[in-house]
């Protein structure tokens, strides 16, 4: 049953979901009181990185002339190796965690980090599993490679 979720839910719109329900929880949680260098400072330098690493990552796969559809990708026409991706096997989903990061961290609502974590696990299980079996089909040795060199997060 749980197969049925795979890569049918876009992590963009998983992100939206989850970023509402912290919205939406941290109008009925007591908020966590934090010293304004990491209520402010933290949260506007983990949105910035979010956006540049989301923006080298989609550039990388614009380069590439690859899809970055992640509903379809057995659509990929390149194994994209370079840039975000030498640190990371998923920057675009890094990025998603990092801003779902930040919003917490603004909302000023330590209980809200558990939208990221349910963020990483979600994307985890139903989206970047079956794209590693795809790649892994399509791009063979030289994926299995890439997943010796570079962690499949950080």
């Amino acid at each position: 049953m749980s197969h049925l979720l795979e890569n049918r839910i876009p992590p963009p719109l998983v992100t939206l979901a989850i970023a509402a329900a912290m919205g939406l929880a941290s109008r009925l949680m007591p908020q966590t009181p934090l010293p304004v260098a990491l209520h402010y400072g933290a949260a506007a330098g983990l949105f910035l990185a979010a956006g540049g690493l989301g923006a080298s990552a989609i550039g990388a796969f614009a380069r590439a002339k690859t899809t970055i559809d992640p509903v379809h990708v057995d659509k990929a026409s390149s194994l994209v190796v370079s840039g975000a991706f030498q640190v990371s096997r998923n920057p675009m989903y890094l990025a998603m965690a990092l801003l779902l990061t930040a919003i917490a961290l603004a909302l000023s609502n330590l209980w809200l980090l558990a939208g990221p974590v349910m963020f990483v696990v979600f994307t985890t299980r139903f989206q970047i599993a079956p794209e590693e079996r795809a790649m892994a089909t399509r791009f063979g040795d030289a994926y299995a490679q890439y997943r010796l060199r570079v962690r499949r997060w950080l």
